[in-house]
């Protein structure tokens, strides 16, 4: 079905994260004369929003919010980049003509973490298959028979090395369904399965001011976004020339390693929430915009990112620029980060975004850190709590072991930590017979 507009791009995946984050930057583009060409979503499980999207004609409205350079800012956007919006379990034949399109060249997808896995049951008959890499797999193929170039690939699910992982699932489906030497050339030579990295918040639906935006735009609109200003787009590949994003001011990378990247997001911006939120929960606060108001959890959070985290991984223009950003994002006052929701399997978390740093730091300037490791103290203190949420055998045992039993489960921290236990005790006593206030004065020399 021919809809008289150029479709450049295929979307697999219809919530607010894409909405708020890959169609917003493609409508920009479009606005400014920089790209000539819609998306085509796809709705890649058998329930979504496909059909609340095409009944607004696939338009919404997006507000970014947020505190940027110093000043609030409140953006308002009616988003047009989308053309149409298939769900392919009851539109298939609509979905995989798409396939045939000569002007497609992007594809874009988030189909939760979970999305791209193999599972080896589906068939290349399948109307359509069940996973989303098996769904691609039989779209580009049907574009390989077709005669047609490859695509740009950019999934922005949140697992390291994205595009490699899809990559990697759509040739084990070509080998199960014997697509041939042919397609797999074609696969490897025409198509750039390029790894990604996305960094926004996305906060989606705003049902607490839904009332006031509405009255804002003059009419109902039932899928309403809203995100944060701050945005960053890694991608692991370099098609600057057909996607200039950069061009048009945003905030995009194009390059050849995605990871150091994921570096400074996972130990500055993540690392810095984890080791932040369990000692300010004991202090008595409950968001991150509480604590950027308090003068001693504030200063403790600054101290972790400049002058442990930051000195630890590299202390570059770049890494500070972005240690300020996160700052900022911290007290984008449009926000109400729950530090208890952020608190989820907080072993598991410090283990990955701040266990790491310390033992560089420690590696780099012969001592540990002082408030990375204090908030080591805190996560043990925190896990004696009711308020600790993470697997039973987890919160039973650190609920009554000791210090030194904690500090030594390697199974929990991938790393032997004896050196650090008399330093961890210690803030850990500190904690227990002076309060987190006193403690934090300690650890900060107030």
């Amino acid at each position: 079905m021919s809809t008289g507009v150029k479709e450049t791009v295929i979307q697999f995946g219809e919530g607010g994260f894409l909405r708020g984050f890959v169609d917003y930057f493609f409508h920009k583009l479009q606005e400014k004369g920089l790209y000539d060409g819609k998306i085509v979503v796809v709705q890649p499980i058998e329930k979504g929003m496909c059909q609340m999207l095409s009944g607004q004609n696939c338009e919404y409205n997006l507000f970014l919010r947020g505190i940027d350079n110093g000043q609030v800012v409140n953006e308002h956007t009616h988003v047009t980049s989308i053309s149409r919006a298939l769900n392919p379990y009851t539109q298939y034949e609509e979905y995989i003509a798409l396939a045939e399109n000569p002007d497609l060249r992007v594809l874009v997808s988030n189909t939760t973490e979970a999305g791209i896995e193999y599972l080896g049951t589906e068939n290349l008959a399948d109307m359509p298959p069940k996973s989303y890499p098996a769904k691609l797999t039989q779209f580009l193929y049907k574009r390989y028979k077709a005669g047609l170039r490859g695509l740009i690939l950019l999934p922005c699910e949140l697992i390291d090395d994205n595009g490699d992982n899809l990559k990697k699932c759509v040739l084990q489906y070509a080998k199960l369904w014997e697509l041939g030497n042919g397609f797999t050339t074609w696969l490897e030579d025409e198509n750039d399965f390029c790894s990604t990295l996305v960094d926004r918040i996305v906060t989606g639906y705003p049902r607490d001011e839904v009332e006031e935006l509405t009255k804002q735009i003059g009419y109902e609109d039932k899928l309403i976004d809203t995100a944060e200003i701050f945005h960053l787009w890694v991608i692991g590949g370099h098609h600057e020339d057909e996607l200039p994003f950069q061009k048009a001011g945003y905030n995009i990378v194009w390059t050849d390693d995605v990871h150091p990247y994921k570096k400074r997001k996972v130990r500055i911006l993540n690392g810095g929430h984890t080791s932040m939120v369990l000692g300010a929960y004991l202090y008595g606060l409950e968001t991150v915009g509480e604590c950027m108001k308090d003068e001693k959890v504030s200063a403790f959070l600054k101290k972790c990112i400049f002058e442990e985290i930051i000195p630890a991984i590299g202390d570059t223009e770049d890494n500070r620029k972005f240690g300020a950003a996160v700052l900022e994002r911290f007290s984008n006052p449009f926000i109400k980060h729950q530090l208890l929701s952020i608190a989820l399997n907080s072993v598991s978390k410090f283990q990955v975004r701040v266990l790491p740093t310390i033992l560089e730091y420690k590696e780099k300037f012969g001592n540990y850190p002082k408030a990375l490791t204090f908030s080591m103290a805190a996560l043990i203190s925190f896990y004696r709590t009711d308020k600790a949420n993470d697997g039973d055998e987890i919160m039973q045992f650190m609920k009554t072991a000791s210090v030194e039993e904690i500090m030594k489960r390697e199974d929990y921290w991938h790393a032997d930590l004896c050196e650090m236990i008399p330093m961890v005790k210690e803030y850990y006593e500190l904690i227990q017979s002076k309060g987190m206030a006193e403690a934090y004065g300690v650890v900060l020399g107030m």
